[in-house]
This record gives structure tokens, sequence and C-alpha cells, in this order.
């Protein structure tokens, strides 16, 4: 399964298994989706960090 590493509002990066809806165009959304951040354990917007697969 492949990870997308993302960052939180608060600035931390995490890798994520499933990040929602990312077949979606920056055109008709945006970039963000709302993920629980593992270090702040908080609902926090979070956006796919540049060249950041694994």
């Amino acid at each position: 399964m492949e990870r997308t590493v993302v960052r939180c509002a608060e600035g931390h990066v995490f890798s994520t298994a499933s990040f929602p809806m990312q077949h979606l165009t920056v055109d008709r959304i945006g970039p963000g989706r709302l993920l629980r951040c593992p270090r702040c354990a908080r609902l926090r917007q979070a956006v796919p960090v540049a060249g950041g697969k694994r």
C-alpha cells in the first residue's frame, strides 16, 4: 500500500496510508484534508509534502 507524507497545520510531518480523495484536483476542492495527527492527537488540516511519496 502506498503511503503519503503529509504536514499538519501545526507543522508536524507524518505519513499516512490513506489520504482521502487525493485523486481530486486542487482546482476542485483544494489539497488539504482533515486527518488525525499522531503528534498532537487532534484532527488537523493536512496537506501532502512535495515529493513525499513512500
